[in-house]
């Protein structure tokens, strides 16, 4: 375990490093299959999302490559969370309605399906990302949507969320205020379909994580394609942990890659868990500029998961996510901050030094996978951090 404060480029940001004690072989979680994979190639604006090489960061990191999944345009949005938000919505739609939707080819066939149920809303708390894309979701099916969002999420977040038509409500407190508002809305009429877990409510964020294992068997084809070799290190950003789960969930049923997780600072409930060995809240206000990864509670369905996967937790000020912006952007990658908060962890650890487990997988010759969850959801503050407008998606190579 490590807690050092690194001069790095004329600035002292924050860096909290901890090898985690509970790291050993990985409970069975969810089925490994496609699919996920499968029912997102079946919904409108389905595309594969780049997997970037980046000589530039594998040189200054001192690896053989460094691989982006660029997740800044997917269905239409700016993130990653369809993925989840889409999968958990249908199998909660299917459960609502006895279980089983029938056959479908495409979604306008599964709204139809779906209308002998209305009026049917949903409902999310969010910091942006997660609930646009339950609103999203709920618009293409024709149904209602109630979103929730703590106190300080930025205009242009929220305005994102109502130009879905969702019913957009301001909740005083944080974050896990939000997921506690929002968890009043279920009943017959509203389903809710939350990318965290409480007691009693489990199910849907399974499946949410499950969703998001689209885009790892993307890049396992993607590596396919091009004759590479699995990565030997993968770095995710986590919030309550259902991406984090995920990863653990697709990359520990066998021996695989090392994983490092990455947190804001005075948002790291993962990492003060490791070190409690049991899930442990870090209070709020959050104020990180990483504004998806705000969260005080860990999710109790991808504790386990993430507690015996993830390797390394690294704690990063705002700094370091501004840095990673910024370099990823000289690279033509437009990131928000939370997108580029796992380069953000990644370049504190390669500064302070790897620490135990991690000097293979960060070691010459070794492939780093980075994954970049969101593009640029904040315009004003991206220009304010790498000081030029949006420029639009970066393009595969």
């Amino acid at each position: 375990m490590v807690g050092l404060t690194p001069a790095v480029r004329g600035v002292t940001p924050a860096v909290r490093v901890t090898v985690n004690p509970l790291a050993g072989p990985a409970p069975v979680w969810s089925p490994y299959t496609r699919d996920p994979l499968e029912f997102h190639r079946r919904l409108p604006g389905y595309r594969v999302t780049p997997l970037l090489d980046t000589p530039p960061l594998a040189g200054r990191l001192g690896v053989g490559r460094v691989l982006v999944k660029c997740e800044s345009a997917r269905f239409g949005l700016p993130a990653f969370k369809m993925l989840g938000a889409s999968w958990a919505t249908y199998r909660a739609l299917s459960e609502h309605l006895g279980g089983d939707l029938g056959p479908w080819r495409t979604l306008d066939e599964l709204a139809e399906r779906l209308r002998p149920a209305q009026p049917l809303a949903l409902a999310a708390a969010t910091d942006g990302n997660h609930g646009r894309a339950v609103a999203h979701m709920a618009r293409l099916l024709g149904l209602g949507a109630r979103i929730f969002v703590p106190s300080g999420t930025t205009p242009a977040r929220m305005a994102a969320i109502e130009q879905e038509g969702a019913a957009l409500t301001v909740v005083a407190g944080d974050y896990d205020a939000a997921v506690a508002r929002s968890a009043q809305e279920a009943g017959p009429r509203c389903l809710v379909i939350s990318d965290t877990s409480w007691p009693g409510y489990d199910r849907v964020p399974r499946w949410v994580a499950e969703g998001y294992s689209t885009l790892f068997w993307e890049i396992d084809d993607a590596l396919a394609a091009s004759g590479l070799a699995p990565p030997d290190l993968v770095v995710v950003p986590v919030g309550v942990g259902a991406l984090a789960a995920a990863t653990v969930n697709h990359y520990r049923r066998v021996a695989g890659p090392a994983l490092l997780g990455v947190e804001p600072a005075d948002a790291d409930c993962l990492r003060a868990s490791v070190l409690a060995g049991q899930p442990t809240v870090v209070p709020g206000p959050h104020h990180s500029i990483m504004a998806g990864l705000n969260c005080g509670t860990p999710s109790a369905v991808a504790w386990p998961l993430v507690a015996a996967g993830v390797d390394v937790f690294t704690a990063v000020d705002d700094e370091w996510a501004k840095q990673a912006v910024r370099e990823l952007a000289a690279l033509g990658i437009e990131a928000g901050e939370t997108g580029a908060a796992a380069l953000a962890g990644l370049s504190a650890v390669h500064a302070l030094g790897p620490p135990p487990g991690l000097g293979r997988p960060m070691g010459p010759g070794a492939t780093v996978l980075v994954l970049c969850t969101e593009g640029a959801t904040d315009p004003a503050s991206y220009r304010r951090i790498v000081g030029v407008e949006l420029v639009g998606e970066p393009s595969a190579k």
